[in-house]
């Protein structure tokens, strides 16, 4: 890492204890997360930009968990009909390969 060099910053009350907050919750420092705002600001990201990612992440979530909800209802169904081909063909060998039942 580059040679850090000491900037006072003067912050609300209410910054200072969300950014403690934060860095707590992720297990960094104060200056870290500051950092990391300077440098998202310093390459063009926006709170707009953030907020619509965030949005478009959310969404997406919502998306991904109907996804799955529909592919444990579809595995249950499978389940069933291979545990109900079972019960009726028992032990029975299945057929070789390319041949008529």
């Amino acid at each position: 890492m580059a040679t850090l060099r000491l900037t006072q910053v003067y912050l609300e009350p209410a910054q200072k204890a969300a950014l403690q907050k934060r860095a707590k919750a992720k297990g960094t420092k104060v200056a870290e997360e500051i950092r990391n705002a300077v440098g998202s600001y310093l390459a063009g990201i926006t709170a707009e930009d953030l907020k619509l990612l965030d949005m478009a992440t959310r969404e997406t979530k919502k998306h991904f968990d109907a996804m799955i909800e529909d592919l444990d209802t579809v595995n249950k169904k499978l389940d069933a009909a291979f545990a109900e081909m079972e019960r009726i063909h028992g032990d029975k060998p299945s057929a070789p390969a390319g041949s008529a039942l």
